[in-house]
This record gives C-alpha cells, structure tokens and sequence, in this order.
C-alpha cells in the first residue's frame, strides 16, 4: 500500500511537471495574454534595441564630431596657412627685387590670413574633452606659432636693412634664415595635415568597421523581436521589415557613392534614428569626397595640391617636363566692368580653351590644373611647349572678344579704373604664359619652378598681346 501511495505521488509530479512546461503554459493562455506576451517581448526587445543603438549611434557621433570638428578642420587651416605662406614668401622675393611698398602691403594682408587660421588651431587646442590623438594632432600649434613670429621679425628686419640700402644682408637674410624658417613651418604644416589625415582615415576606418556590424545586429534584434511576438499582427511585422529593407538600401546607395540618396524613414523611433544616422553620415562623406577631389567648384580641374603632387613626382623622378604657368591680363578690370558672374563664364570657357589646346597638341601624361582665380597650369614636355602655347594663344585670342560688349568689342578696349583710382583704357584680355623647363638647369623644388614662373609671368605681362615666355637661363 505505501508502494502504490509512492507511485500515485510519483505520477503526480510527472503530470504537473509535463504540464507546467513553457509551452503548454503557453498554450492555456488566452488569445489576449498571448498578444500581451507578445508586446511584452516587443517592449522588452525594443528598450534593449534602443539602448544598444544609443549606445553605438554616440560612438558613431562622437567619431563624425571629431572628424568634422577636429580632423577636417585642421587639414582646411593648414592648407589655407601654407598657401598664405607661399603667397608671403612670393611677395618678400619680389619686394626683394622691385622694392615696392605694394609687395609688402600684400605680404602683411596674407599674414593676416595666416593669423586668423592659426587662432582657429589655437581654439580647437582649447578645446574641452579632446581625446588623446586630436591632442597629438595639435601638438604643432606651438611650434608653428614661434617659428611664423620669428619669421615676422626676420621679413621686418629685412625691410629695414632694404630702406637703408643693405642690400647685401637682406639678400642673405632672405636666401638662408627666411628660407629656413619657411622650410620650418611648412613642414610643421604639413606634419600636421598629415597627422590629421592619417587619423581621419583611422576613423573613417572605424566608422566602416563599426557601422555593418551595427546594421547587422539591430536587424538580428528586430527579427528576434518579430519572431518572439508575430501574434502581435501583420502590421507591425510589415513596418519593421519594410523599414529595415529601406535602410539596406540605402546601405547599399551609399556604398556605391550616392550619398544624397534618402530612405524616406518618418519615423521618430529607433530605425527612424538609423536613418537620420544614414543621412547624416552620407552628407558628411559627400563633404569628404568633395574635399579628396581637391578640384577647382568653377573649373573642375585638379587644384593647388594635386598641383604640386604632380610637378613633385616630375622633379624627383629627373625626366625633362615644361611647367607653364598662364595668367590672363587685365582680367581684375574686365571683372570689375562686367561682373563676377560674366567673369566666371571667362575662367570656364579658359579653362575649356587650355584643355582642349592640350588635348590637340599634347600627348599622354600631360596635365591640366587650376590654381585658383585667373592663374592656371599645364605640365608637359619640352618638346611640346610651342605647339601647346601657340594652339593656346590662338584660341583665346579667338574667343575672348565675344565676350565683350559689342561697342567695347568694337573700341578694342573698356575704361576702368587703376589701383590708383585713375580712369585708364584697359585693351581686351590676353593671356600670359611663363614656361620654366629643367632642360638647362636642375630643378628640385616645386617652390623653385613656382619662383621662376612668376618672375617670368611678370615679364611676360610687359608685352601688350598675348604670348609665352620660356625660360632658357641656365643655372650656375
């Protein structure tokens, strides 16, 4: 009797513990207590979701901050510092040769520039919360503020010792301490943009790393959560699917470079933060890949740095190359006569004009930039420089008039205004061209091509048409 007694105990907890499974507990719920653990798991899913993505979207903020703010912004100073450096170091040699007041005047107003740019460095070394790499990007803010006062003082001197007439030692003050201290801060300079490259693209890097794996496993979280409440309704299944398929494509328009592309997520919830996130990173790249294309807005021809590459990988490479630098005279007085928007019809039909001179009579491997305004460049080789110069000369001498008006056409020539506030006739616009070429000499420096083109510029500027100087001076 108390074997059966055990046994009936025994089946008794059998009976409950078979019973009081997850499943069949599920299962003795009612329709409503099934949707409420339904929502339940959706609730539940959805905080968890919230967090996560909170979580992940703040590192993704704080990345794109840091290169918006920090990154970006030290590549723009130091670019615009150096081109003001260059542009100082071109006005000292000419005050140099020309004496002129106006050189140094000009040499002071890009000084500002460099100023203004090395106090927005100085306000981001300020900066409250930096992480530790932005602190190394900055690290040269310093340096680079003694060496630009020093040279300051090192030009006054110079200016001194040029009124009093000593001109020996402000010769050599130019050639050996200006020149190392310009050497110096350009290097800072370009340390600095460097650095600040290297880490953009570490968090560039990151940014690509971290977003699929992001995108991946909130997908995983809303199927988990569309899987444990289904008998929440179709309709909320149709959403979350629909709105995570938006975002893949939008994914994949952003991966294939089209980042204007938006997924049209209305939504003020979690996916609807995804894609603010998306849209928000895709402009962001749009910005950098504009800025990677180093390109003229006007012209679209390459620009300053890619300038410089270029002529850099001729002059260490040692193989014959002409560097022509083209400038178009009196274009300030036709801008000023007929408006910037006519003049930026001029700086594209030229730039249209040089490419296709160069098309015509160039061969591969010649090179079309933009400096910026109405100074642009043509890298090719010696054997080509007349064919190109004169193919050049003839089409812009052909197709400048046109854009005159036609009594000014007529007249040859506009009435405008010198730097001294003297009405004067200014003829139709000509294009000067300066050709430097390491035929006779050697060249090492693109700052060197630069210097000799611009001297040659100014001499070519003394003729009244349009022609082309090449330099045939040999180096001693």
């Amino acid at each position: 009797m108390l074997l059966q007694s055990l046994l009936k105990y025994v089946h008794r907890m059998y009976s409950w513990a078979k019973n009081a499974s997850p499943m069949n507990i599920f299962m003795r719920l009612n329709l409503t207590q099934k949707m409420l653990i339904g929502y339940a798991i959706l609730i539940i899913t959805s905080i968890f979701l919230f967090i996560y993505a909170e979580v992940s979207f703040r590192q993704f903020r704080k990345l794109n901050n840091s290169i918006v703010t920090i990154d970006i912004t030290i590549q723009k100073a130091t670019n615009r510092m150096h081109d003001a450096l260059m542009d100082q170091n071109n006005y000292e040699k000419r005050y140099l040769i020309l004496r002129s007041n106006d050189m140094m005047d000009l040499f002071w107003e890009r000084g500002k520039e460099f100023h203004e740019w090395l106090n927005v460095l100085k306000d981001l070394r300020k900066s409250k919360g930096l992480m530790i790499e932005e602190v190394q990007e900055l690290q040269e803010v310093s340096t680079i503020d003694r060496l630009y006062k020093e040279y300051e003082e090192t030009v006054a001197r110079e200016t001194d010792l040029v009124k009093t007439g000593n001109m020996k030692k402000a010769y050599t003050i130019s050639n050996v301490e200006l020149k190392r201290l310009v050497d110096k801060i350009a290097s800072s300079l370009g340390k600095m943009s460097a650095n600040a490259k290297n880490y953009e693209e570490l968090k560039m890097g990151l940014i690509s790393v971290i977003g699929p794996s992001v995108l991946l496993r909130t997908i995983v979280l809303w199927i988990i959560s569309i899987t444990a409440g289904v008998l929440v309704g179709s309709l909320v299944t149709y959403h979350i699917t629909s709105s995570i398929h938006k975002l893949i494509v939008v994914t994949e328009h952003i991966a294939e470079g089209d980042f204007d592309y938006e997924p049209k997520i209305k939504t003020s919830d979690e996916i609807g933060s995804l894609s603010k996130a998306f849209i928000s990173m895709g402009k962001r790249l749009k910005v950098l890949e504009s800025m990677y294309l180093d390109a003229s807005p006007l012209t679209h021809l390459a620009g300053g740095i890619a300038i410089e590459n270029i002529l850099k990988k001729h002059l260490d490479s040692g193989e014959k190359f002409a560097f022509f630098l083209l400038d178009i005279d009196n274009f300030k007085a036709f801008n000023d006569q007929y408006g910037y928007a006519r003049g930026n019809l001029v700086l594209k039909e030229t730039a249209k004009i040089i490419e296709q001179a160069v098309k015509e009579k160039g061969g591969q491997g010649d090179f079309v930039g933009h400096i910026g305004g109405d100074d642009f460049v043509v890298i090719s080789i010696p054997e080509r420089i007349h064919e190109i110069g004169n193919e050049i000369i003839k089409r812009f001498d052909a197709r400048m008039p046109d854009y005159y008006d036609k009594k000014d056409r007529e007249n040859g020539y506009i009435i405008g205004k010198n730097r001294q506030g003297v009405e004067i006739k200014f003829p139709i616009i000509t294009f000067s061209i300066a050709v430097v070429t390491n035929e006779r000499r050697r060249l090492t420096d693109p700052m060197e091509v630069s210097e000799i083109a611009a001297e040659l510029k100014d001499y070519a500027k003394t003729f009244q048409k349009s022609n082309y100087v090449i330099d045939k001076r040999v180096k001693v």
